[in-house]
C-alpha cells in the first residue's frame, strides 16, 4: 500500500504505524493550522490527516474510528461514527470530530500532532445480486427483526 505525505508536518511526526504489536489501526494525526476547539453540540468538523493511501487492491477498504480514549474520557467521537475510506478514493483522509459533551462545557481543544483517530483496514466482498420473488433457503428466523430474539 503506498501512502502520500500532504502536509509535511507528518513526516516529523512519523508516518501512520501501529503502537503495539497487536494493534488493529493506525493512528491519524490532526493536521490542523493551530489549536482546533470543537464546540459541544456544534455540527462536526472535518480536521485534516495529511496524508492520502493508494489501496492498489480493490478487496480492502480504510474504516476511520474514534481513538477510544478521546472518546471516553474527553468526549470526542467522530461526527459520521465511523468513515469509510473507498479502495478507489485516493485523496486526502479527513476526519469528521463531534463533541458530544453537554451545551455549554468546554471546547475540546486539538492540537496540531495530536492523534485523533486511528485507520483500520477490513476486507470487502463485492457479492453479485440476483433479484428472485422467494429466497431458496429459508431459516428459523425468516423475516424476525427488532426483538425478535426475545432481546
Amino acid at each position: 500500500m503506498q501512502i502520500k505525505i500532504m502536509d509535511s508536518r507528518v513526516s516529523d511526526w512519523g508516518p501512520p504505524r501501529y503502537q503495539t504489536e497487536g494493534a488493529a489501526g493506525v493512528d491519524l494525526y490532526a493536521c490542523t493550522e493551530g489549536i482546533a476547539h470543537i464546540t459541544p453540540q456544534e455540527p462536526a468538523v472535518l480536521i485534516r490527516s495529511g496524508i492520502a493511501i493508494s489501496f492498489d487492491d480493490f478487496s480492502l477498504a480504510g474504516l476511520v474510528l474514534p481513538r477510544s480514549g478521546l472518546g471516553h474520557k474527553k468526549g470526542l467521537v467522530l461526527g459520521n461514527t465511523v468513515g469509510l475510506i473507498d479502495p478507489d478514493y485516493n485523496g486526502e483522509i479527513l476526519i469528521s470530530v463531534w463533541n458530544r459533551n453537554p451545551a455549554g462545557t468546554a471546547p475540546i481543544e486539538i492540537h496540531p500532532g495530536e492523534r485523533i483517530g486511528q485507520l483500520v483496514f477490513v476486507p470487502i466482498v463485492r457479492p453479485v445480486f440476483e433479484v428472485v420473488d422467494q429466497f431458496s433457503q429459508q431459516t428459523a428466523r425468516g423475516a424476525g427483526g427488532f426483538g425478535s430474539t426475545g432481546g
